[in-house]
């Protein structure tokens, strides 16, 4: 009875697999990602920008898509990150596949890169049993080992991405692997990494990180505020080490014109940020904001209407376009690979499937010079 009932089983196996090839031929196949014709943005705003989420894309359609959607809103300029532990996994062993697939994409799209710096590969991370690592831990003596990346980088890609954001948020204990945050270390990074980078590529641009916009006090295990550790970056001698700062600055529930104050977080902060630059005689330098924007959740406490994120995301744009010393408004984010089912999703202007949503039109309409209806 046994091997009957294996034997049924086995025949209705085989008319299944015999159902699935047949269906399997009608799967339709997956889009190609022909590069094309080269474009040009078309834009009447250049200081647009937008963070872009394309290193983690598996289909190669998906990055030229999310580009093409990028040019059509005249943004000339995206943030991508590319990290280290991706490109760099075994120690003097680089894998350039995913950079290489972007920065074609966007070169045929005529847009320009600024890369950001980060994300720890194993190897080079604390080596201790009293600490435990995470993908921002790194080792004080592998900061010449991140150098080192960097400048290879920077070479591979010359005259491509001349812009290198070094590290994210370090005034976070989150983005310093959870230890006490360090300006006096970051700044030392700064040091090894600018001079590593212009022996091997003297032309580019090395941007100080943006820091977390936050009201942490001094001694807070959480992080300290953007203005304190700018200050204490400074003190530390790191004036000398970037050739521009990146800055995140956001709207939170506050219109784009509120005024900055110390114990405020709103859209004009960057100006306070502006001015610890040029109390330390570094206004010459230009500032890249790097991540902006405002959220439209319905269900979060820092989140806005959507008619509001339009208003103040313009109105933002509008503000930023007469500041001299701002070279981009970088908006976080335009689209993610996958939805995260919560708030960080009401970040983007245009969906996981590519709906493009009102705030993209706006956006659009502001930089190409459309009408609106």
């Amino acid at each position: 009875m046994l091997s009957v009932y294996i034997m049924r089983l086995l025949a209705i196996a085989a008319r299944l697999g015999i159902i699935l090839v047949v269906f399997g031929a009608f799967v339709p196949p997956q889009p190609r990602a022909p590069l094309g014709e080269a474009h040009t943005v078309e834009t009447i705003q250049p200081h647009v920008c937008v963070h872009t989420r394309l290193i983690d894309e598996v289909e190669t359609w998906k990055i030229q898509k999310t580009l093409i959607d990028v040019r059509e809103m005249g943004a000339r300029t995206i943030v991508e990150f590319f990290p280290w532990a991706y490109i760099e996994g075994t120690r003097g062993l680089y894998d350039w596949t995913s950079v290489d697939r972007i920065v074609e994409h966007a070169q045929n799209q005529g847009i320009r890169i600024i890369a950001r710096m980060g994300l720890v590969p194993e190897w080079a991370r604390e080596n201790s049993a009293e600490i435990n690592t995470t993908l921002n831990s790194l080792a004080h003596t592998n900061y010449p080992a991140f150098a080192d990346f960097v400048a290879a980088f920077a070479v591979r890609y010359s005259g491509i991405i001349d812009h290198l954001i070094i590290w994210n948020e370090p005034n976070l204990a989150f983005e310093w692997g959870y230890q006490t945050v360090d300006p006096a270390g970051y700044a030392e990074l700064l040091r090894v990494v600018y001079a590593t980078v212009k022996d091997a590529s003297p032309l580019t641009q090395v941007l100080a990180a943006g820091l977390a916009p936050t009201l942490e006090p001094s001694g807070s295990p959480n992080g300290l505020n953007d203005l304190l550790y700018l200050e204490a970056l400074y003190e530390h001698g790191a004036a000398a080490y970037f050739d521009a700062l990146a800055v995140h600055t956001y709207g939170f529930t506050q219109p784009a014109e509120a005024d900055p104050a110390p114990d405020q977080l709103n859209f004009r902060r960057v100006e306070l940020l502006r001015a610890v630059m040029m109390r330390h005689d570094d206004a010459h330098k230009p500032v890249f904001i790097t991540e902006s924007g405002w959220n439209d959740s319905p269900r979060w406490i820092n989140a806005v209407t959507p008619a509001q994120r339009i208003t103040y995301t313009l109105d933002a744009l509008a503000v930023a376009d007469t500041w001299a010393w701002l070279d981009s408004l970088c908006l976080w984010a335009f689209r993610t690979p996958a939805p995260t089912f919560n708030y960080p999703d009401y970040f983007t202007l245009v969906n996981v499937d590519f709906q493009r949503k009102p705030i993209y039109t706006a956006v659009q309409a502001y930089a190409r010079g459309f009408d609106t209806p």
